[in-house]
């Protein structure tokens, strides 16, 4: 009887413990300020599957005109795994191809993006590697478009694939595709439907978007962003068996635990007269995700140079969490209002 007991408790443990660490390498990143709010060997490099279709979107956004049609070339017939199906000689515009790279996570629509682009798949890498150190992506190294990594192989890692996801969430089209559920098209002689592959954007109410990836060497990877409450968020998990489980969960745990607080406030910002003696204006407020702990540690140092640059900043505001710099705010000095001209005035310049 003894043993029958203590094997049941067994069984309720294991049923009870969900199974959320089960990725290799993780990051929970502010879009907005890019904190990192949790991570876990997020510095590593990985194979990331198809999440590399994010950097092609982008790259395709930011390099050629989404309503031009194209015709689709020979470099589809070679593509395997994932694909839109879409055949040689058929025409299809950019933007259309783009949805099916992202939510169907078409193979042949990454190359054929690749192509139209830059001509070839190899000058359109360059592009992408290009694009990648610009955003920072300093751990990172891509071969293809597509992210199948039997010949050719893309590296990144988490963090890496954070700020690629920071960086594309500022894209309105890329935000809009992500966000999309189902999408259908057509050309001439087909009709397509397309449902998006990632989960999370169906299962979880707060998701906005993302894109998920699988092969075998790389396991399955997924990169997503979700909103709730004025904080905008991304996670990246790589070689996740559990991965729709551990976003869900790390969401969870973000929202719960950090707000977002305004810590600088333009439209109420002032300076006393015995500090400096103008009148200055902010450009922009300031938010930053805390904990409540955190809110205690928060200080803010005011610089005035007392003197007027060229783009009439005479001043910043730094801003601190314990002793580590945050954030920076610019002051700007207003421009004395000019005293209107009295009719007599205006007369006498005229004639002068």
């Amino acid at each position: 009887m003894l043993k029958k007991v203590f094997l049941l408790f067994i069984t309720i443990l294991i049923i009870s413990t969900k199974p959320v660490m089960a990725s290799t390498s993780r990051v929970v990143m502010d879009l907005n300020t890019g904190r990192v709010l949790y991570k876990k060997n997020m510095n590593e490099k990985k194979l990331i599957a198809s999440t590399t279709k994010i950097l092609t979107a982008i790259v395709t956004l930011e390099n050629t005109d989404i309503e031009k049609e194209i015709t689709i070339g020979e470099e589809v017939l070679k593509m395997y795994g994932t694909n839109i199906y879409i055949e040689v000689g058929e025409k299809m515009k950019i933007k259309d191809l783009l949805y099916g790279l992202l939510l169907r996570s078409g193979n042949d629509s990454a190359v054929a993006l690749a192509v139209a682009v830059s001509g070839s798949e190899e000058e359109f890498v360059k592009l992408m590697n290009k694009k990648a150190q610009e955003i920072g992506m300093k751990d990172s190294i891509f071969q293809n478009p597509h992210g199948l990594d039997d010949d050719t192989k893309n590296y990144s890692t988490a963090y890496d694939m954070a700020l690629l996801s920071r960086y594309a969430y500022q894209n309105k089209v890329y935000r809009e595709i992500v966000g999309t559920k189902k999408y259908t098209t057509k050309t001439e002689g087909k009709n397509y439907l397309w449902y998006n592959r990632n989960k999370l954007l169906t299962n979880y109410k707060y998701c906005t978007g993302g894109k998920n990836g699988y092969t075998p060497a790389a396991g399955k990877t997924l990169v997503t962003t979700a909103s709730k409450d004025n904080l905008d968020l991304t996670i990246v998990t790589l070689n996740d068996g559990d991965e729709y489980e551990t976003h869900e969960y790390y969401y969870n745990l973000a929202f719960e635990n950090y707000k977002n607080y305004l810590l600088i406030d333009k439209d109420n910002f002032k300076i006393d007269k015995s500090f400096y003696d103008g009148d200055v204006y902010l450009k922009k407020s300031f938010y930053y995700p805390l904990t409540v702990p955190e809110t205690k540690e928060i200080k803010t140092v005011l610089s005035i140079e007392n003197k007027k640059s060229k783009n009439k900043i005479i001043g910043r505001v730094d801003i601190y969490l314990s002793d580590e710099l945050i954030g920076k705010v610019d002051i700007y000095q207003k421009e004395k209002a000019k005293a209107k001209k009295s009719l007599f005035q205006k007369i006498k310049d005229f004639l002068t």
